[in-house]
């Protein structure tokens, strides 16, 4: 999907021609969530002209009251509006996703968009022209209730590749898949996942900030459409127990022009240097980028043994149980599928560690171990140690702390980012350990 690149002038004459009545400014927090100011379309001139300020100080992760003062800086090319009315008489709503800037016109460092936009910078020094990302987010449907609260009640029983009567969402899907299309967006697969109410959209590649603006623009969709057909979407990782979770499977490559730097015909997996030292980097910054992949305490309950996610830091071509999997295609489409990930990830600054741990691979030339080409849940623990498989953090706290002590992801995000961000999740896991949860009242309360 190529994003069209849009003058003020073409903005305002949409916003005329297609009866837009307020534009949403969006940003993203440290924590990946997704902010706004909704402004009236009477205020466009001052959207377009860099001068929308708001609170700073009042986002997660931004700045002290002191310095509250920031400003939107629009990016143009990501216009876009919502194909619903807002009220009767047909307004429409636009949406423009911005870039955060100092009171003093200074590019602000607890931007998550502004760390991947200074990674895409890296990977440029480096001679790359592109990073290429495809995703593919999960996510599940539960009812609501008759007030319109969600409810721990899935919508359907169905399978893998189910279809209705069993998949009950396939309405939903299909109406989410077309309002996507609606918005620009290429789809190039949507279905029913492995668990009951379990849903998968899988659209085309993007450059990797357009990638990362879709993520945050999808979950919108998603979240719009299901709760309009009587259901609740959530991206949490692992919203039921005993069946798989959401991930969000995350493909890559870098280009430089027209050439993906990861192909090379003579490799006997098709595979360039480039690629292995870009896979290198991955493995050997694995741990770290976990911290931010799967950045919630209820990440880790997706990534144990026994429901389709990777729990060991390895790589393969013919399986799916290691972190890092090569995809069959090859020629433009050779790449890269980090399957770690979960839709509660911060897109952003994901992708920005992602990149800079694959350069910094590059760049020091680090080779993968060897690939591992059958199904590591059946390895014991000496075939894996043999075989050079480490794990993967099983807590947030576990990450963090890899996360706290790896230098070169923590530059990819910035210190301020990465400073807010451990101190958050530490917290976080202070709440979570504090919690007495049902299971251990079960397995505790009678037996002491």
């Amino acid at each position: 999907m190529a994003r069209k690149s849009f003058t003020k002038e073409e903005i305002k004459q949409l916003v005329e021609d297609e009866n837009v009545e307020f534009i949403r400014v969006t940003f993203t927090d440290v924590l990946g969530a997704i902010k706004n100011v909704e402004v009236p379309t009477s205020q466009l001139d001052k959207v377009l002209a860099n001068d929308l300020m708001f609170d700073g100080s009042s986002i997660e992760g931004f700045v002290r009251i002191n310095e509250s003062d920031m400003y939107l800086y629009p990016d143009l090319s990501t216009f876009m509006i919502f194909p619903w009315a807002t009220d009767s008489h047909g307004g429409k709503v636009a949406r423009l996703v911005a870039d955060i800037y100092t009171a003093d016109r200074e590019p602000f460092a607890g931007d998550p968009r502004h760390a991947l936009r200074e990674a895409l910078a890296s990977a440029r020094k480096a001679g790359f022209t592109a990073f290429n990302v495809g995703t593919e987010p999960e996510f599940f449907l539960f009812k609501l209730d008759e007030l319109g609260n969600p409810t721990t009640e899935l919508n359907d029983q169905g399978g893998y590749f189910d279809l209705a009567p069993l998949d009950r969402g396939e309405n939903v899907r299909r109406e989410i898949v077309l309002t996507l299309e609606k918005m620009g967006f290429e789809i190039e697969a949507a279905h029913h996942e492995v668990a009951e109410g379990q849903h998968e959209v899988d659209f085309k590649y993007a450059s990797a900030l357009e990638a990362a603006d879709n993520i945050q623009t999808f979950k919108l969709v998603v979240k719009t459409i299901a709760r309009k057909n009587g259901y609740y979407a959530t991206f949490m990782p692992k919203p039921v127990a005993g069946i798989n979770g959401s991930g969000m499977h995350t493909n890559m490559s870098l280009f430089r022009d027209s050439e993906n730097s990861f192909e090379d015909v003579s490799d006997e997996m098709g595979l360039s240097k480039t690629a292995y030292n870009f896979l290198g980097g991955l493995l050997a910054h694995a741990t770290a980028i976990t911290a931010l992949a799967n950045p919630t305490v209820n990440s880790y309950k997706r990534l144990t043994p026994g429901f389709e996610a990777p729990v060991y830091v390895a790589w393969s071509a013919s399986n799916r149980s290691p972190m890092v999997r090569v995809p069959a295609s090859r020629g433009k489409s050779t790449r890269l599928e980090l399957r770690s990930v979960d839709p509660t990830a911060n897109p952003y600054t994901t992708l920005a560690a992602i990149l800079v741990a694959g350069l910094d691979g590059i760049k020091n030339e680090l080779e993968p171990l060897a690939s591992v080409d059958k199904n590591i849940y059946l390895m014991d623990e000496t075939e894996r140690v043999k075989a050079g498989i480490t794990d993967l953090p099983d807590t947030l706290l576990a990450a963090v702390r890899e996360l706290s002590a790896d230098q070169t992801v923590i530059s990819a995000i910035g210190t301020h980012i990465a400073d807010k961000f451990i101190e958050a999740k530490k917290i976080e896991y202070t709440s979570y350990r504090q919690y007495v949860s049902e299971w251990e009242t079960d397995a505790y309360f009678e037996n002491y």
